[in-house]
């Protein structure tokens, strides 16, 4: 059937080069992805000026036309016209080929793993935002005394905002298994088995040891709200799966391939990745101690600079435990105090993006993540903006460590365990003798480092440009 975008469609395909030069295609949220056998072949200054493509930019070995949010209609139609192999390498007769022969360009293993992480997040961003929105909006209602935390209308809300957070390994498997080329339905069954009652920290089953070898899980006790572990095991799957699938009988290849697949990958995912985050942690434990023992000044300052690393990796939890203990045996805590500024770092970041960007789509994700990150919900902020650009997540980081330092040397600390960004003031207050200072100071640092974001932020931060590979 023809499409009203048949048109572009022809100009596109034409202008990079011809069907023969497309060696790949695919598409995100508001670009046409190709890999070009040859991009000096593309018209790069046609397709700027053309109506209905925004900018083209070159990056990565990927040549990226910007069409905005009708990119899925007008990737549908490049494919129909060019009879394209969607999401696939091009053979003569426009079927997925085995090998393309684009050339490979080298990236960083700090831009290579910022480019998998956020591309899996991409296609989940509204929710993500719209999730957290909910969950800083209940914490809100129930911080001004509309609501009742514990009441019926709260718990089941709160099922709504919490449940992208709590099956994020589900719902990342599915992104992660586009990614890496393995059926969407083997990654999300091994998410879902990592996710399952009987291997949740409040389980009281047996699960220490699988076929006698010791399964070690991660310091929070399982794998809700992980992203990495998940990440990782579908890469794997992805990988082993491609190793052996070929060698399988095609009488049982439907079946036998999946439990093969999804039996050795969770079995490894428990036996390996948990062990290694379980030791990560009990690291990090040791040297965050360390450091709160020498110096207060000190452990503020790299908490405050590594805290959003750590999250990515679940490896947060090593200082939790710490802190909890902290608190139920002195009184206070000075732990995780140094974090407090993370939050409204991203806000001030994001704003900052925000009044700047031209991107209308950017311009559209900016608000919901400033309000979730202003309530202590910063995966839409951090995944969908931030780290993606690079430089607005190391300023982020940067300017948490400083405000993490300053917290160190007024001596704040935390006399609660929970509440995030403007949420979590109040833990600020000595329930003791109800001494406010420390929460003063913790609002005058907080609102400090989110303007002081914003601005190095408005003064740094460029809209990617169009660009020679």
């Amino acid at each position: 059937m023809a499409s009203k975008y048949d048109g572009l469609a022809r100009i596109i395909i034409q202008n990079v080069g011809g069907k023969d030069n497309i060696v790949s295609l695919t598409h995100c949220i508001t670009r046409l992805r190709f890999k070009l056998k040859d991009e000096s072949k593309a018209n790069t200054e046609v397709l700027k000026n053309t109506d209905g493509i925004v900018t083209v930019i070159q990056s990565g070995g990927q040549y990226m036309v910007v069409i905005g949010n009708q990119v899925p209609e007008v990737y549908d139609a490049v494919c129909a016209v060019g009879h394209i192999a969607p999401g696939g390498a091009v053979n003569e007769d426009g079927t997925a080929a085995a090998n393309g022969d684009a050339p490979v360009r080298k990236q960083s293993p700090i831009g290579a793993f910022v480019s998998i992480v956020t591309s899996v997040f991409t296609s989940w961003l509204g929710c993500l935002a719209a999730c957290g929105i909910i969950k800083g909006v209940l914490a809100l209602l129930v911080a001004v005394g509309v609501m009742d935390g514990a009441g019926s209308t709260y718990n089941i809300l709160y099922s709504l905002g919490d449940c992208f957070f709590y099956f994020m390994p589900i719902l990342l498997a599915y992104t992660s298994a586009k990614k890496f080329g393995l059926p969407e339905m083997e990654g999300m069954i091994i998410g879902a088995a990592m996710l399952y009652p009987y291997l949740l920290g409040s389980s009281a089953m047996a699960r220490d040891t699988l076929f006698g070898i010791p399964v070690i899980m991660p310091a929070s006790g399982d794998y809700t709200s992980s992203v990495i572990p998940i990440i990782c095991a579908v890469a794997f799957a992805a990988w082993f799966e491609r190793l052996y699938a070929k060698y399988i009988p095609e009488a049982i290849k439907l079946f036998a391939v999946p439990l093969i697949t999804c039996t050795v990958t969770f079995c490894l995912t428990l036996w390996i990745i948990g062990p290694i985050a379980s030791l990560l942690a009990q690291g990090l434990s040791a040297l965050f101690a360390f450091l709160n023992n020498v110096s207060g000044i000190l452990m503020g300052a790299v908490v405050g600079g590594l805290w959003q690393v750590l999250v990515m990796f679940g490896l947060h939890w090593a200082l939790v435990p710490l802190a909890i203990t902290d608190v139920a045996t002195s009184g206070s805590t000075f732990l995780l105090t140094g974090m407090l500024a993370t939050t409204f770092t991203q806000t001030g970041t994001v704003a900052a993006i925000w009044f700047k960007t031209k991107s209308s789509k950017l311009k559209s994700l900016c608000p919901p993540a400033c309000i979730s990150a202003f309530a202590g919900v910063t995966e839409p902020a951090i995944y969908g903006i931030t780290l993606p650009k690079k430089t607005p997540f190391i300023v982020s980081c940067i300017i948490s460590a400083v405000a993490g330092g300053v917290l160190g040397a007024f001596h704040v600390m935390q006399y609660v365990i929970g509440g995030l960004g403007v949420f979590s003031w109040p833990a600020f207050v000595n329930t003791t003798t109800n001494d406010a200072s420390g929460m003063v100071v913790a609002i005058i640092v907080s609102l400090a480092a989110m303007v002081a974001a914003f601005l190095v932020t408005l003064f740094t931060y460029r809209d990617e440009p169009a660009q020679k590979a």
